[in-house]
């Protein structure tokens, strides 16, 4: 059986978002795309019986790609208390409501960063659901007590970090998730910018995982813990705050053009709180803060867009808000669209598959009103998303 062609045209489709195309057309088949490009050449390729979708002043991008979650949490006033009480059907149902939601905002590609039971492995194996693509980790490695021990990653020396990352690879993780720092959900546990894992520790961990064939991603907020997690060669640093005390940072250049050189991205975990936060703190304080994007990425080193969603107030259905962040510290929107598909993409392996539209590609899209490239908050006004082709019933 032929899988069903549908054509999506606009006044504009962003291929790449460096690429804009006017008056153009995409051209998917089943859960691919087939062809994108101006308007008549791609109609010429759809066959008489294909379904045509026009859009009007719309534009198609490729769907947005959020690369730390937790489906886990719910965002509430207390995540973590609220996990406590939940039975495992429980927290299915509601990892794969979160889903949706995500879906629904415009994200196809979503990185879960830590679970309780693999909640994310179950939510990924729902049958016959139009879900984001997920990459899950599976629990955590932390120190007993350590940040996130409620997860059951807790581990007390070197067989133990091989035997977890043994069981999260068995049940069908695409990363392995370390918190080499501490962290503010966890008050008993080291503070956010103290070192839970030392190099060598982080270097078991990485060359473990290598075993598997898995990146490794590490929680990181402290100076200290950033710089270790680099000497072992962790493919992504979460947060990476470079914190050294309350409300300081250490800035550390020969870290930062080390992760630049061997290709280890930043996630800064920036949800819609940003604002509210930027507010708490003052300006010059915000800037101190939030001013390590821009000093990363002048000095090379890729960004990845994650909001650690799940989190208290960081909604999964307002991925746009934490992308406003790099907004307000003057990036410009190409670039930023850019960290929130094609770079996002590459970083997590997924370079040939999503974060673009180009032929051969997944059907990951999304059709949004007006143009995100002149006003990012565009990409609120969601008409259409598909994720592999599939489009969330309701």
């Amino acid at each position: 059986m032929t899988a069903e062609e549908t054509v999506l045209t606009a006044r504009q489709v962003l291929p790449e978002p460096s690429a804009p195309i006017r008056d153009g057309a995409v051209l998917v088949r089943g859960d691919s795309v087939v062809a994108v490009g101006a308007r008549a050449d791609v109609l010429a390729r759809a066959s008489p019986d294909a379904v045509r979708h026009d859009f009007g002043d719309a534009t198609v991008l490729p769907g947005l790609i959020n690369c730390h979650v937790h489906l886990a949490f719910d965002a509430g006033k207390d995540p973590v208390g609220t996990l406590a009480g939940r039975s495992e059907d429980d927290l299915v149902a509601g990892g794969t409501e979160r889903a949706r939601e995500l879906l629904r905002s415009g994200v196809t590609t979503v990185r879960d960063l830590g679970d309780r039971d693999g909640l994310a492995f179950a939510v990924r194996a729902k049958a016959g659901e139009a879900l984001p693509r997920i990459l899950a980790a599976g629990a955590p490695i932390t120190v007993p007590g350590g940040h996130c021990h409620f997860f059951g990653g807790e581990v007390n020396d070197d067989d133990e970090i091989r035997a977890l990352i043994d069981a999260n690879a068995a049940a069908g993780a695409d990363v392995i998730k370390v918190m080499a720092s501490g962290g503010q959900m966890t008050p008993r546990g080291a503070t956010m910018w103290e070192s839970q894992f030392d190099a060598r520790q982080l270097s078991v961990i990485v060359e473990h995982a290598a075993r598997h064939g898995l990146p490794v991603a590490a929680h990181a907020h402290g100076a200290d813990a950033i710089e270790a997690s680099v000497e072992a060669g962790v493919s992504t640093v979460e947060h990476c705050t470079w914190m050294v005390a309350p409300q300081r940072t250490d800035l550390r250049e020969h870290v930062a053009k080390k992760m630049a050189e061997r290709g280890i991205a930043a996630c800064s975990t920036s949800s819609q709180n940003w604002r509210m936060m930027r507010d708490r703190m003052g300006p010059e304080l915000a800037q101190r803060v939030y001013g390590r994007l821009t000093w990363m990425d002048e000095l090379g080193v890729t960004l990845i867009a994650g909001t650690d969603a799940g989190l208290p107030g960081s909604v999964f259905g307002n991925p746009v808000g934490g992308l406003e962040l790099y907004e307000w510290l003057g990036f410009p929107r190409t670039r930023i669209l850019e960290i929130a598909t094609t770079d996002s993409a590459r970083v997590l392996g997924l370079g040939a598959v999503t974060g673009k539209l180009a032929p051969g590609y997944s059907a990951d899209l999304l059709v949004v009103d007006g143009d995100p490239l002149k006003t990012l908050s565009a990409l609120h006004d969601v008409r259409l998303v598909l994720a592999r082709g599939a489009r969330l019933a309701g």
